[in-house]
Parts: structure tokens; sequence; C-alpha cells
């Protein structure tokens, strides 16, 4: 071991930032200018940006108190009887008190629906509906729409819990531009020390999402207002008629939104805790779902986006070529980078794949602490814990992640397996595939 670390050291003080290059392209042309320097210097001038606004916030929120709009919180879901009551506690303990919750029953064969009926007597939840016959979540959330009285709609998973001024901070952004159309929250990792796969999806969701959307939605590209927890405006909804089927219908009703010509920002100050799968054949399966969705909804449903027409927007279009080349083609090219490098330095592999190794690890160091220092005071202490876990983190993003999300590519362009997912029932996925959906 002494002496592979000899070899090591002399191997990469004798070599040339040209050669350093060459070998690691992938990680110093992409990985680091995008996710670290590109990302991380727009967030920092946002934040500064955020606070010369405070003044429009605070009028912003003001207003909203004058105004005193209906918020109509849904949560559709399946089997979620265990989870329901910490969500109805969660609201109750909001700043903002105008709210209804609703309750939208997929078709549930665990204790919901006596838990719902049970909550409703106890006024901790305002209205409980069913589908008797599982329709799939957009069913669920069409459901509560239709009978919803709000102003505003906060669609919520069932399995989340808010932070006590969460409905307040994602409903006041609507009072600064009536072309805002929809709000995404922070979304955080509720059950991050309950596996190791739970607090690996703790970090990244702290940078995708909570660095990530925020840095989007600066440039007005943000793609996606998640269902664990975005705002609506209602009458947008009514005039789409809500949610289409689909594995990632967040995404496809956030581009339905932008092609009204309003715009989606992301909220940081608005946020949520969610559970998320506790094991990674769990994982796997949820990140099938959202990553065929990209095929199925960017590529053929919304390809429209790409073309030039009277309603063409370079927003959309940039938001589009954003999510494809980042996510799609970026992919696909991380391979081209390990066949190139298996062809042309196999000799070389024991000094590459460490160094990459530490490459990716530094680089997950330098993104965590700038965002704890950027995020201040909303970070947890469970979630300073997990710097512990950032050793695993180059694993789990360049290899674990690229392996699903390949096969969830390609699954779906030759066989468009989104289709066949038992998340939505097969009836449904039948028909929508007949229309197109």
């Amino acid at each position: 071991m002494t002496e592979f670390f000899a070899d090591f050291h002399e191997f990469y003080r004798n070599m040339g930032f040209t050669k350093f290059l060459r070998l690691f392209w992938y990680f110093a042309v992409f990985d680091f200018v995008r996710y670290v320097v590109g990302d991380y210097i727009v967030f920092a001038l946002s934040v500064i940006k955020r606070k010369k606004k405070e003044a429009q916030y605070s009028t912003a929120r003001a207003d909203l108190f004058n105004d005193r709009p209906l918020v109509s919180v849904i949560a559709p879901g399946k089997n979620e009887g265990k989870h329901i009551p910490g969500l109805a506690r969660s609201l109750k303990l909001q700043t903002y008190k105008n709210y209804e919750l609703i309750i939208a029953d997929d078709g549930s064969d665990d204790d919901t629906p006596a838990v719902c009926r049970q909550m409703l007597r106890e006024r901790l939840i305002g209205r409980y509906f069913r589908n008797d016959v599982r329709g799939g979540k957009a069913s669920a959330a069409n459901l509560a729409l239709r009978y919803s009285r709000g102003k505003f709609i906060v669609h919520v998973d069932a399995d989340t819990y808010l932070d006590r001024n969460a409905i307040e901070n994602i409903i006041t952004p609507f009072y600064l531009d009536e072309k805002i159309g929809a709000v995404g929250g922070d979304v955080r990792v509720a059950n991050s020390d309950g596996s190791l796969a739970a607090s690996l999806q703790a970090i990244e969701y702290f940078k995708s999402i909570s660095i990530g959307r925020w840095v989007s939605s600066t440039f007005g590209i943000l793609r996606i207002v998640p269902g664990a927890f975005g705002a609506f405006r209602k009458d947008i909804l009514d005039k789409l008629k809500g949610w289409d089927v689909g594995p990632g219908l967040d995404g496809d009703l956030t581009v339905k939104i932008r092609k009204l010509h309003y715009r989606i920002i992301f909220e940081h100050t608005a946020f949520c805790h969610t559970n998320v799968p506790d094991t990674f054949a769990k994982l796997a399966r949820q990140r099938y779902r959202w990553d065929r969705s990209l095929v199925r909804f960017r590529l053929r449903k919304h390809r429209d986006v790409f073309m030039p027409s009277e309603n063409f927007r370079f927003n959309d279009f940039f938001s589009f070529l954003e999510n494809f080349l980042f996510n799609f083609i970026l992919n696909l090219k991380w391979w081209v980078y390990l066949i190139d490098i298996l062809l042309n330095y196999s000799s070389l592999i024991k000094f590459i794949i460490p160094m990459n190794y530490i490459l990716y690890y530094l680089s997950n160091i330098i993104q965590y602490v700038i965002g704890v220092i950027l995020l201040g005071r909303t970070i947890t202490k469970k979630e300073l814990k997990l710097f512990i876990y950032l050793p695993l983190m180059p694993l789990y993003t360049t290899l674990y992640m690229r392996i699903v999300r390949t096969y969830a590519y390609l699954g779906e362009l030759v066989f468009k397996l989104s289709y066949k997912d038992r998340w939505n029932p097969a009836k449904v996925s039948r028909k929508a595939l007949e229309k197109g959906l």
C-alpha cells in the first residue's frame, strides 16, 4: 500500500495541467464548472439580490394577510394512514390559518379511511374524498381540486410535514407579481437518519433542490414545482383541468403553466420535510419514474417547446435545453468518457479511479459547506450531521445514479416503460398511451 501511494504521488507530481485535463476532462469541463463554480456563484449573487428585495417581500406579505385568501391544501395518496396525522398537525401550527386540508384517498386498502373519518370528527382535516377504485395520483389530485374552494392550491405529499411558516412563505410570492403562476417549495428529507439510502438522498436534495432549484429560478428556467410541496393559482389549474396522468406529472404540469406564459419560481423560505425511499431498491424504482418522464414529457409530449412558433419563448426553450443537456446528454457523455479512459488509458486505471473519487469528494465538500453557510439558520442539526456521509456521495451520484438514469432513459426511449409502471393502474396507462399523454 505504501508503494502504491508513493507511485500515486509521483505520477501526479510529474503530470502537467494539459495531461491532467485530458484524463479528467469530464469532471473539469462539466461537473465542476456547472455544479460547483457556476451554481454557487449564481447562488451567492441571488442571496445578495434577495436581501435587497426584502422590502418588496414585506409588502407582499402584508398584502397576503390583508387579503386572507382561502388556501386549499390537497394531499392525494394511497395507503398513507400513518402519515396523514403528522401532516395535519404541522398545518395546525401554521402562521397562516385560513386554509382547508383536503385528503384524496386513491383506493387505499390500509386504515386510511378510518384514520381520516376520525380526523374529520376531530376537525383536524377539512374534507375527505375517496376513489373506491384506484385511478392513480393524478386522478386523486384532480378529485381534490374539483372540490377545493381556495384561491390558491398547495399540493403536498401525505407523508410530508411543513415548517410552521411554510404556507405563509409559499403564498407570499403570488402578491409580488401577478404573472407568477406557481411556486415551488424547498423539500428536505424527513427520514434522513433512517437508513444509508435516505441519508445520501438528504445530501442530494440539499444540493439539487435547496440550491439547484434556487439557481434555476434565478435564471427563470425552473422546470418543476414538486408534488411534495408546491403552490398554484387555482384559476390556472382549472384552466388546465389539473394534472395529466404520468410518472412525472409534477414536471408536466409545470411545463403546461409555463406555456401559458406564467412565471415559475422557487421560494427557499418555504420548506417542508418529506419521507424518501429507505432502500436502494425502492429508490431505483422511484428514480426510474422520475427519469423516464424526461423522455416521455419533454422529448415527446412537449417537444413543441423546441419548435419556433407564435408561442415560442426563450425561457421555456432554455429550461428544456438545460434539462436535456445536463441530465440526458451529459449522462450519456459520461459513458463516453468511461469508454475513452478504458480504451486509451487502461494501464493508468489504478491512478485515474482514485483521483476521480478525490475530485468528486472534494467538490461535494465544497458544495455542502458553502450551502450550509448561505442557507444559514434553515439548516437543522440533523442535516449538519450528514457531513459524515459525504465520502460516499461520489459513489452515489457518479456511479449508482448514473446507472439508474441510463437504464431509465434507454428503457423509455426503446420500450416506453413508463406506461408499464405499476405506479399507475394498467388501465389508466393504456388510456394515456392511446391519447399520447
